[in-house]
Protein backbone atom coordinates (compact mmCIF):
# COMPACT_ATOMS: atom_id res chain seq x y z
CA UNK A 1 0.00 0.00 0.00
CA UNK A 2 1.47 3.31 -1.17
CA UNK A 3 2.04 6.22 1.07
CA UNK A 4 -1.40 8.27 0.02
CA UNK A 5 -4.01 4.62 -0.44
CA UNK A 6 -2.33 4.27 3.04
CA UNK A 7 -3.37 7.50 4.49
CA UNK A 8 -6.58 7.49 2.50
CA UNK A 9 -7.01 4.44 4.08
CA UNK A 10 -6.52 5.70 7.73
CA UNK A 11 -8.51 8.69 7.11
CA UNK A 12 -11.74 6.53 6.07
CA UNK A 13 -10.90 4.15 8.89
CA UNK A 14 -10.97 7.49 11.36
CA UNK A 15 -14.49 8.64 9.49
CA UNK A 16 -16.19 5.06 10.89
CA UNK A 17 -16.10 6.62 14.26
CA UNK A 18 -16.95 10.45 13.13
CA UNK A 19 -18.50 10.60 10.30
CA UNK A 20 -22.14 9.90 11.49
CA UNK A 21 -21.71 9.79 15.31
CA UNK A 22 -24.26 9.87 17.57
CA UNK A 23 -24.53 9.95 21.48
CA UNK A 24 -26.16 11.34 24.41
CA UNK A 25 -23.95 13.10 27.10
CA UNK A 26 -26.57 13.73 30.18
CA UNK A 27 -29.84 15.50 28.28
CA UNK A 28 -27.61 16.72 25.03
CA UNK A 29 -27.96 14.00 22.48
CA UNK A 30 -24.55 14.84 20.11
CA UNK A 31 -24.55 13.92 15.97
CA UNK A 32 -21.20 14.61 14.04
CA UNK A 33 -21.53 14.23 10.37
CA UNK A 34 -18.48 14.76 7.96
CA UNK A 35 -19.39 16.19 4.57
CA UNK A 36 -17.78 17.63 1.21
CA UNK A 37 -18.99 20.38 -1.18
CA UNK A 38 -19.56 19.44 -4.58
CA UNK A 39 -20.52 21.64 -7.39
CA UNK A 40 -23.47 20.61 -9.00
CA UNK A 41 -25.54 22.23 -12.09
CA UNK A 42 -29.32 22.60 -11.97
CA UNK A 43 -31.62 21.90 -15.30
CA UNK A 44 -31.35 25.73 -15.95
CA UNK A 45 -27.45 25.92 -16.13
CA UNK A 46 -27.16 27.46 -12.40
CA UNK A 47 -24.35 26.14 -11.06
CA UNK A 48 -24.63 26.12 -6.98
CA UNK A 49 -22.32 24.32 -4.46
CA UNK A 50 -24.30 21.75 -2.13
CA UNK A 51 -22.45 19.29 0.78
CA UNK A 52 -22.38 15.58 0.18
CA UNK A 53 -21.24 12.62 2.59
CA UNK A 54 -17.87 11.66 2.52
CA UNK A 55 -17.00 8.39 0.64
CA UNK A 56 -13.67 9.17 -0.81
CA UNK A 57 -10.90 11.79 0.53
CA UNK A 58 -7.05 12.57 -1.29
CA UNK A 59 -4.67 14.93 0.42
CA UNK A 60 -5.37 18.20 0.09
CA UNK A 61 -9.36 17.72 0.52
CA UNK A 62 -11.34 19.70 2.47
CA UNK A 63 -14.09 18.10 4.51
CA UNK A 64 -16.91 20.32 6.69
CA UNK A 65 -17.34 18.53 10.11
CA UNK A 66 -21.08 19.76 11.49
CA UNK A 67 -21.72 18.72 15.28
CA UNK A 68 -25.79 19.04 15.95
CA UNK A 69 -26.57 19.04 19.58
CA UNK A 70 -30.42 18.47 20.99
CA UNK A 71 -31.44 19.10 24.42
CA UNK A 72 -33.58 15.54 24.99
CA UNK A 73 -34.24 16.63 28.78
CA UNK A 74 -37.11 18.86 30.18
CA UNK A 75 -34.96 20.94 31.43
CA UNK A 76 -32.71 23.85 30.09
CA UNK A 77 -29.58 22.64 29.51
CA UNK A 78 -26.84 25.25 31.23
CA UNK A 79 -23.03 25.78 30.34
CA UNK A 80 -23.37 23.19 27.31
CA UNK A 81 -19.85 22.66 25.74
CA UNK A 82 -19.21 20.77 22.25
CA UNK A 83 -15.20 19.56 22.35
CA UNK A 84 -14.43 17.65 19.42
CA UNK A 85 -10.80 16.45 18.08
CA UNK A 86 -9.67 17.74 15.46
CA UNK A 87 -9.44 14.20 13.41
CA UNK A 88 -6.00 12.35 12.62
CA UNK A 89 -4.44 13.36 9.63
CA UNK A 90 -6.42 16.31 9.11
CA UNK A 91 -5.62 20.11 10.05
CA UNK A 92 -7.63 22.70 11.08
CA UNK A 93 -8.69 25.34 8.33
CA UNK A 94 -7.97 28.81 10.24
CA UNK A 95 -11.43 30.90 10.93
CA UNK A 96 -13.94 28.16 9.55
CA UNK A 97 -15.06 27.15 13.50
CA UNK A 98 -18.35 28.81 14.37
CA UNK A 99 -21.69 27.97 16.09
CA UNK A 100 -24.15 30.47 16.63
CA UNK A 101 -24.64 31.79 20.27
CA UNK A 102 -21.26 30.22 20.98
CA UNK A 103 -17.50 31.22 21.82
CA UNK A 104 -15.16 29.02 20.34
CA UNK A 105 -11.62 28.12 21.75
CA UNK A 106 -8.44 26.13 20.52
CA UNK A 107 -6.36 23.41 22.33
CA UNK A 108 -2.80 22.93 20.75
CA UNK A 109 -1.96 20.61 23.79
CA UNK A 110 -4.21 17.39 22.80
CA UNK A 111 -7.17 19.45 25.06
CA UNK A 112 -5.90 19.99 28.66
CA UNK A 113 -5.99 23.60 28.29
CA UNK A 114 -8.07 25.92 25.50
CA UNK A 115 -7.72 29.43 24.28
CA UNK A 116 -8.19 32.05 21.75
CA UNK A 117 -5.68 31.87 18.52
CA UNK A 118 -3.81 35.09 19.90
CA UNK A 119 -3.17 33.21 23.44
CA UNK A 120 -1.85 30.13 21.71
CA UNK A 121 1.93 29.41 21.76
CA UNK A 122 3.90 25.94 20.81
CA UNK A 123 7.38 25.12 20.64
CA UNK A 124 9.18 24.25 17.43
CA UNK A 125 12.03 22.34 17.14
CA UNK A 126 14.54 24.15 19.15
CA UNK A 127 12.00 24.78 21.83
CA UNK A 128 11.15 28.03 21.60
CA UNK A 129 7.80 29.67 21.49
CA UNK A 130 6.30 30.68 18.96
CA UNK A 131 2.41 31.89 17.92
CA UNK A 132 0.55 28.42 16.82
CA UNK A 133 -0.66 27.83 13.67
CA UNK A 134 -4.46 26.82 13.36
CA UNK A 135 -2.62 23.34 11.90
CA UNK A 136 -1.03 23.03 15.17
CA UNK A 137 -4.67 22.66 17.12
CA UNK A 138 -5.91 19.56 18.04
CA UNK A 139 -9.21 20.43 19.25
CA UNK A 140 -12.13 23.13 19.36
CA UNK A 141 -14.59 23.79 21.58
CA UNK A 142 -17.58 25.33 21.66
CA UNK A 143 -19.25 27.17 24.87
CA UNK A 144 -22.90 28.21 24.28
CA UNK A 145 -23.24 31.74 25.74
CA UNK A 146 -27.12 31.13 26.94
CA UNK A 147 -28.79 27.32 28.31
CA UNK A 148 -29.98 25.55 25.69
CA UNK A 149 -33.89 25.32 25.99
CA UNK A 150 -35.65 22.02 26.26
CA UNK A 151 -36.14 20.50 22.93
CA UNK A 152 -33.78 23.00 21.36
CA UNK A 153 -31.03 22.13 18.49
CA UNK A 154 -27.83 23.95 17.98
CA UNK A 155 -25.01 23.16 15.83
CA UNK A 156 -20.97 23.61 15.37
CA UNK A 157 -18.79 23.65 12.27
CA UNK A 158 -15.22 23.29 10.64
CA UNK A 159 -13.29 22.32 8.27
CA UNK A 160 -10.12 20.20 8.04
CA UNK A 161 -8.09 19.20 5.37
CA UNK A 162 -6.25 15.72 4.78
CA UNK A 163 -2.93 16.18 5.31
Amino acid sequence: MNISTKTIFLFLLSLIGTAVMAQEKGNIRVQTIAEKEQSVTDESGQEATRLVPVSTVVPGDEVIYTISFTNISGEPAENVTITNAVPQHMAYVGETAFGPGTEVTYSVDGGISYGSPDELTVKNDEGDERPANASDYTHIRWVMRNNLEPGSKGFARFRAQLK
